[in-house]
């Protein structure tokens, strides 16, 4: 037998199931945390045991049976990560329906293709803000037969918009005149019916819909717990969109684990929250752990900061021995003692002092942040995927570290490289194809089943993958020379702590130049410190000693990239990139061919005249 027919011979039937098994194996441990509002000021964290949880998930996935859902019918959820959304999600799952993912920031255009693309009935709101996006378009007044909604603030209730309340009231009452109906709906869900169409985040055109079957989360919970990553018994700092394949991942992996999940999408909060519930873990996108560095790197000055610069020399120095499990000695070993008490241990508190490792995911992470951290003692490995894939097809395991790397592929799963180095994929994480979109599924999957990743990658002789380019994003310099842009952003993001966004230009240009985008809080920082607050973002940005200051900034990135990779100019835009000014996707990844047609003139200033 092979690794992936054990692993599936292990596996539950279906995500109803899954989560059958969960609550019946360990009915009395924590399940999840998630902030209430405190009549004291502070944010209370209430609790639910998985007994707990599988009660309020079976009546809400009666009330969904209820109001008439069937078996993989569609039930949209538009609404910022909290405990709401995986308790709807994994009722829906119990209900034999399908999740269709919809980011809150999601313009009304694109909403509205992606509920009436997706066939969805049912509209999960969180608040208001959500309802009107469906109410205020009478073409979906017959498609979707109620609106159930988290905050209903503001809101007139009637017979199709309904509270989270109603929904698990109509469930219990369902339940007693149909006691066996949510067992029915899992009995019936195989492997093969639809769970989840996520949309991609639409960087080149119209979302597409990715079809992913009830086996791509099974096969993701059972194959990242035969790599034993991390215990039962951790709990998990969880603030991912819920709209992204990876945070759904998350649910799917820790109902197999057991581990507890703390729940709070208010970005503001995390470093608040890590101080007060105090994970094992967290997986996070490489912008999260870059604006942590940033803050750290801009706060120190003065005699903290040179301690801080000294602490971190340290740091670099340790990694190589730690790394191969070699004890420090030594000057070396006296010098990280220090180091780790005047510095280390009060960024490692910050993280609520219980952090075993991070995981960085949905993009590439800088080598120079991944180092900072671990100089620091904070492990931070790489997990790799993408929609298509569930998320989750590669991840580096914490216990045998491979910086650089994306670690091996998930056992059972096959991969392998195209003639061109593109790394292909194949397997039951893979989706059947996009929705409603055979041509393009037919250019994705070719006909022996092989995911087409677009990303090109090196497989070592160790097993472990590393991805070296973004296919589609390369692009050529007059001079001939191949750039991947990301690389370039990536290191301008991790070198220099005020930039928040960045975009790399050089298709058919004698060099590579960048157009950069302020963090607005650091920046507000530096305004309040140089008397400045009183300055709009859009002046503040354009100081020139701001300029200067990037520019000094910019030769350290150089430094760190290939000669014909080096940015030679660059411009500071006065504002952010944002989804209403059409700058970034919903999930925040760049419209890069938007952006640099949007600011042509500007991008054409970088250059000489005619180039």
């Amino acid at each position: 037998m092979g690794i992936r027919e054990e692993i599936l011979e292990k596996a539950a039937d279906n995500v109803g199931h899954m989560f059958r098994r969960r609550v019946e194996a360990t009915p009395d441990k924590l399940a999840f945390m998630y902030p209430e509002a405190s009549a004291d000021g502070p944010t209370a964290w209430a609790k639910m045991t998985w007994r707990e949880t599988g009660d309020v998930v079976d009546r809400l996935a009666a009330g969904l049976l209820a109001r008439g859902l069937t078996d993989e019918q569609r039930v949209a959820i538009c609404s910022n990560t909290r405990i709401e959304w995986i308790l709807t999600d994994l009722a829906i799952a119990l209900a034999a329906g399908a999740t269709t993912t919809v980011y809150p920031n999601t313009q009304a255009g694109d909403l509205h293709f992606i509920v009436k693309d997706s066939g969805s009935v049912i509209f999960v709101a969180e608040d208001a803000q959500q309802v009107a996006k469906i109410t205020d378009t009478p073409e979906f007044d017959d498609q979707i037969h109620t609106i159930v909604v988290f905050d209903t603030t503001g809101l007139t209730l009637d017979d199709r918009i309904i509270s989270f309340q109603h929904l698990k009231d109509a469930g219990e009452r369902y339940l007693e005149e149909h006691p066996d109906a949510v067992d029915k709906a899992i009995a019936r869900t195989s492997r093969d019916s639809l769970s989840t169409l996520i949309y991609t985040s639409g960087t080149t055109g119209r979302p597409k819909g990715v079809r992913l079957n009830h086996i791509s989360w099974v096969y993701e919970g059972a194959a990242t717990k035969y790599l034993d990553i991390i215990g039962p018994d951790e709990l998990q700092y969880l603030w991912l969109p819920l709209s992204h394949v990876f945070g759904k991942a998350l649910i799917a992996v820790q109902l197999d684990y057991g581990f507890a999940s703390a729940v709070d999408g208010r970005i503001d909060k995390i470093v608040e929250n890590l101080g007060v519930v105090k994970p094992s873990f967290m997986c996070g996108a490489p912008r999260i752990f870059e604006k942590v560095r940033a803050a750290v790197m801009t706060g120190s000055t003065g005699l903290k900061g040179k301690i801080a610069r000294w602490a971190f020399s340290v740091g670099y120095k340790s990694i190589d021995d730690r790394l191969a499990g070699r004890p420090l000695t030594g000057a070396l070993a006296v010098q990280y003692k220090i180091a780790d008490k005047l510095v280390f241990s009060k960024l490692k508190e910050k993280l609520g002092g219980n952090i075993k490792f991070m995981i960085s995911g949905a993009a590439k992470l800088s080598p120079q942040v991944q180092q900072w951290f671990y100089g620091a003692g904070i492990l931070i490995v790489e997990g790799y995927g993408a929609t298509e894939t569930s998320a989750i097809a590669g991840v580096d395991l914490p216990r045998d570290p491979h910086f650089g790397t994306i670690g091996p592929i998930l056992p059972g799963i096959e991969a392998k490289l195209a003639d061109d180095g593109e790394l292909l994929l194949r397997g039951p994480i893979i989706t059947p194809g996009y929705h409603n979109l055979p041509d393009e599924t037919a250019e994705a999957i070719d006909s022996d089943g092989w995911y087409h990743t677009g990303d090109i990658a090196e497989i070592l002789p160790s097993g472990h993958l590393r991805i070296t380019d973004r296919k589609k994003d390369l692009f050529k310099t007059s001079g001939g020379k191949f750039v991947a842009p990301q690389k370039v952003e990536s290191a301008i993001q991790a070198n220099i702590p005020y930039v928040a966004q960045s975009i790399a230009i050089g298709e058919g240009r004698k060099y590579v130049s960048a157009l950069v985008v302020l963090d607005p809080v650091l920046l507000q920082k530096w305004a309040d410190k140089h008397d400045l607050g009183n300055l709009s973002y859009a002046e503040l940005s354009q100081r020139p000693e701001i300029r200067a200051s990037i520019e000094r900034w910019m030769q350290r990135v150089n430094g760190k990239l290939e000669r014909w990779e080096t940015v030679k100019q660059f411009a500071i835009l006065d504002h952010e990139l944002t989804v209403d000014n059409s700058g970034v996707t919903p999930n925040m990844k760049i419209r890069r061919s938007i952006v640099t047609e949007k600011y042509a003139d500007l991008v054409n200033s970088l250059y000489p005249q005619g180039d």
